[in-house]
């Protein structure tokens, strides 16, 4: 049996980051069904948060999973499921892309509480600031 430990922070956000997923309500909402699919599909889902025009997620990446199949289970599903469901008034769509970087196991205590804190941290810096930040800090280019 493989022992197998990695782990990696997923950002992904709304389509054109459309600030769709207003109310703690129904971010709660959407976060509950993305946990529930999640394992039903055996995804290790270690933290997860989700704002109006994002998501943040911490994933223990399986022996067999790659991870454009788990953001297609997760984004895919999750998009057809508040369409179906009818939670917001238009019709809803993630960007396809997304980042994942890789969590060392020192700094997953790090990571887990700025995914925790994201509605402080938002209080304070916009999405945009951040993700600014995040693609420099990673050295990506951005999203189109």
């Amino acid at each position: 049996m493989p022992f197998i430990k990695i782990y990696i922070h997923f950002v992904w956000t709304t389509k054109n980051f459309s600030p769709l997923l207003n109310g703690k309500t129904l971010r709660e909402k959407v976060k509950s069904h993305i946990l529930e699919n999640c394992i039903n599909k055996g995804i290790y889902v270690d933290q997860l948060a989700v704002q109006k025009e994002h998501c943040h997620c911490l994933i223990s990446l399986g022996k067999e999973q790659t991870t454009s199949k788990l953001m297609q289970l997760i984004k895919g599903e999750s998009a057809f499921w508040i369409n179906k469901e009818n939670l917001i008034s238009t019709r809803f769509e993630w960007q396809d892309e997304y980042f994942g970087v890789s969590v060392s196991e020192s700094y997953l205590p790090k990571v887990r509480a700025y995914i925790q804190n994201q509605d402080e941290h938002h209080g304070k810096k916009t999405f945009g600031e951040e993700y600014e930040n995040f693609i420099l800090k990673c050295g990506f280019s951005k999203m189109k």
